[in-house]
């Protein structure tokens, strides 16, 4: 999700700023932050959560949709000639991408996160370009990198628990 995040930052700054070169890479930096707590999390003992084979093949099929959901969007974005609203598309497509999960593993925080990213999504649709597509942009990769630090944390709590017992 910190990845995705930061993927969705560059791209605003991107498609939204005209920036490029070096500013493109310091979204990543959040990215680069969250991967060194998570693996810090993973190198500590205990248990952490492990999901189930249901939440497993949920995950797998969700993700599947979701690269197809995305192709999907893009190319009729681009071919309705509205590429101010690619940004707010592909938050659509990655919030729809968490409900079933979210549904497998009976997790409210991925209703929550896949809810966000909807609405901030159809914000995105209703303001006017360019700050549509800012707004979808940025506050995508904020949800994302949110619900990281959240999931990274969660399992620091689960493997303290278990390495404590």
């Amino acid at each position: 999700m910190s990845f995705f995040g930061a993927v969705f930052a560059s791209l605003t700054l991107y498609w939204q700023w005209q920036l490029n070169g070096a500013a493109l890479a310091l979204p990543f930096l959040g990215f680069v932050l969250i991967g060194l707590a998570a693996s810090y999390v993973i190198r500590s003992p205990g248990e952490g959560i492990k999901p189930s084979p249901k939440e497993q093949r949920a995950i797998m099929w969700s993700s599947i949709g979701e690269g197809v959901g995305l192709f999907l969007a893009s190319n009729i974005v681009i071919n309705l000639h509205r590429p101010d609203l690619l940004l707010p598309a592909m938050a659509l497509v990655v919030g729809l991408h968490f409900l079933p999960i979210a549904f497998a593993a009976s997790f409210r925080p991925f209703y929550v996160l896949g809810t966000a990213l909807i609405l901030v999504a159809m914000a995105g649709f209703v303001v006017r370009a360019p700050t549509g597509g800012e707004l979808a942009g940025f506050m995508a990769a904020g949800a994302l990198w949110l619900a990281s630090a959240i999931a990274v944390r969660r399992d620091w709590s689960a493997k303290g628990q278990t390495a404590a017992a």
